[in-house]
């Protein structure tokens, strides 16, 4: 990233961290305060129902892009990434993300097509894995545990899945989320 500061800087590239997240029925409960030794009931409906959202988080301005999508796929990652373009439209994308396998299914003929005749210093889509099997790696986590804790505190008032969704999207939608991870990123001049 050093190398390519002034460029970051001035938005000619955009460096996003991108992960998914399933959210259940389920993640709505939290801990909850009871007698010791006697189990707590909360009733789901269904925790079958589920909700699949793309994240990516802008390394440089903290700015989160959350979208929803049916599933996670291949498909749905290229249309996640083609928004994150018309975002960034001027922009070059460097996407860090992990090895999921729809990371990888239909992203290689994209990426083939989008960044055709290009030398890979101009691609206009960058994609870089964060270590296998590391999601500490990435702030987007982070992000997605902030969302959930959010929706435990307000279980009360998340009486269907609709209204989990809801509260979910709502909270982390464009929001602005500050994480420690960002710093592991930063080159910092050595002291001597």
């Amino acid at each position: 990233m050093a190398q390519h500061q002034s460029e970051i800087e001035s938005g000619e590239i955009v460096i996003l961290f991108e992960d998914e997240c399933h959210l259940l029925w389920g993640d709505v409960c939290g801990l909850a305060w009871g007698k010791r030794n006697q189990a707590i009931e909360v009733p789901i409906t269904n925790q079958k129902q589920r909700q699949t959202y793309y994240g990516a988080v802008n390394f440089q301005t903290q700015e989160f892009h959350l979208k929803p999508f049916a599933s996670g796929n291949g498909e749905n990652t290229v249309a996640y990434i083609n928004w994150l373009r018309d975002l960034y439209p001027n922009a070059r994308l460097w996407i860090i993300w992990d090895g999921a396998t729809y990371h990888r299914s239909l992203m290689r003929d994209y990426l083939a097509e989008v960044n055709a005749n290009l030398s890979e210093d101009q691609w206009l889509v960058t994609c870089i894995l964060f270590a296998p099997n590391a999601p500490q790696q990435n702030p987007v986590e982070d992000i997605w545990l902030k969302g959930k804790n959010w929706l435990r505190k307000r279980f009360a008032y998340n009486k269907t899945f609709a209204d989990v969704k809801l509260c979910f999207f709502e909270y982390l939608e464009n929001g602005i989320f500050s994480s420690a991870k960002y710093d592991w990123y930063k080159s910092y001049p050595q002291i001597i």
